[in-house]
């Protein structure tokens, strides 16, 4: 089995769960960051953004309340999470489908913006993914990404006991599946310093490339613009 099918399946697993999950591993501030995303992206009114990795549909559905006569699509590789994503927000007018982040099934330069959350940690080629990104952005358009980062500092020990003993723990307890979480927060420790990830945006094309971290240290959210 691919990789790629491997966090399918995984993320397919643990989606009824999801997001009670990042609330508790976040203690709440998940939600927070997402409208940060929304308002990294720069949408303006009837502008079309794509919520890629859409996951749930939080940031879907927080870029939709900001921008209410936008063309807002939320698309994901888990057809679960797509599911449990529709059921969430079936009452908001936002377009859902399957998608590969590799191939993505929009023209080129037809979208005035582009977010994801926790995608890039789950791809063998992030440049890849991101210059695919880059193909579909209109001129101008921006790119919003939020993602861990390994932690560092002082605080490391804390933050280490913190990813490597309770996440797992909790997604024991209350998704069960331990293994799940575990895989993420190994993911995690062993993903790109953020100005390493940032210098995969600028090598990808984008331009204006920025991030901001939160939580100690351990999330950040970056952004560029094609």
């Amino acid at each position: 089995m691919s990789r790629g099918e491997e966090v399918r399946r995984m993320f397919d697993a643990i989606a009824w769960r999801y997001d009670l999950m990042n609330r508790l591993m976040t203690l709440g501030q998940d939600q927070r960051w997402r409208r940060f995303v929304v308002k990294q992206s720069g949408l303006e009114d009837h502008g079309a953004m794509l919520d890629l990795a859409c996951g749930t549909g939080d940031i879907t559905a927080a870029a939709h309340h900001s921008h209410p006569h936008c063309t807002i699509v939320g698309a994901d590789f888990s057809p679960i999470m797509l599911h449990v994503a529709k059921k969430r927000f079936s009452h908001l007018p936002i377009h859902w489908q399957m998608a590969d982040a590799y191939q993505l099934p929009f023209r080129s330069g037809s979208l005035s913006a582009v977010t994801f959350g926790y995608l890039m940690r789950n791809v063998d080629e992030p440049v890849a993914v991101l210059r695919e990104v880059h193909r579909v952005l209109a001129p101008g358009g921006r790119v919003v990404c939020l993602d861990t980062t390994p932690p560092r500092g002082l605080m490391r020990p804390l933050t280490n006991f913190h990813f490597r003993v309770i996440i797992p723990l909790l997604g024991r307890l209350v998704a069960g599946d331990h293994g799940a979480y575990q895989y993420l927060t190994g993911s995690t420790m062993g993903f790109y310093e953020a100005d390493q990830l940032a210098g995969l945006f600028t090598e990808a094309g984008f331009s204006v490339v920025g991030f901001r971290k939160f939580m100690l240290g351990t999330i950040a959210v970056h952004w560029g613009s094609r």
